[in-house]
């Protein structure tokens, strides 16, 4: 007889959060007084407090306002990229994002999810990496464990399950490659 799922006994053992509790209380706060702010349109602000919180953030960052980043410090963003307003960086794991990188308007890029063959279903968490010139479009997903190549395209509202080659363009749920990114 199979056994039914019981949220009750999930445990988050063994994951690593990468910080102790005390940072962890104050990154919630500083990131909703002035980073994902609404009233903060200073991306200095929001660049220098990342920055403090361990973020390795190259020169050139435009971030908009009410973007999310759940633990700067396992995050790494490379020279001149823009992250649009509403995205979300839900990294559980590293994310690494290359340089000259676009990050659309409510785009996520979610390094979590859980395992659901286990009855409590446990973490199940891997890192993104986004290479160089790549575009992640308005409202598309990147799932965990998922490496976007260099200069890909990931189209508005598509959801990459898998890694995506460079020069690729990406649609759908699940996206798959409709054709190569030519850039003049």
């Amino acid at each position: 007889m199979p056994l039914d799922v019981n949220l009750a006994d999930f445990s988050p053992k063994g994951f690593d959060k990468g910080a102790g509790k005390a940072k962890q209380a104050l990154w919630y706060f500083v990131n909703a007084l002035f980073v994902r702010a609404s009233w903060n349109p200073f991306m200095g602000v929001k660049i220098f407090m990342l920055r403090l919180f361990g973020a390795r953030i190259g020169k050139g960052l435009v971030i908009k306002n009410n973007v999310t980043v759940k633990f700067p410090w396992k995050l790494e963003i490379g020279d001149n990229c823009w992250i649009g307003e509403n995205a979300w960086i839900d990294n559980l794991d590293r994310v690494r994002i290359g340089n000259d990188v676009c990050i659309s308007q409510a785009a996520m890029l979610l390094t979590g999810n859980h395992d659901y063959t286990v009855y409590n279903m446990p973490y199940r968490n891997a890192p993104i990496t986004v290479g160089d010139g790549a575009w992640i479009g308005a409202k598309a997903v990147v799932c965990p464990g998922v490496e976007v190549g260099s200069n890909a395209v990931l189209t508005v509202g598509s959801i990459a399950t898998k890694n995506m080659d460079e020069n690729g363009i990406y649609r759908g749920n699940p996206a798959t490659m409709v054709r190569k990114r030519i850039i003049r």
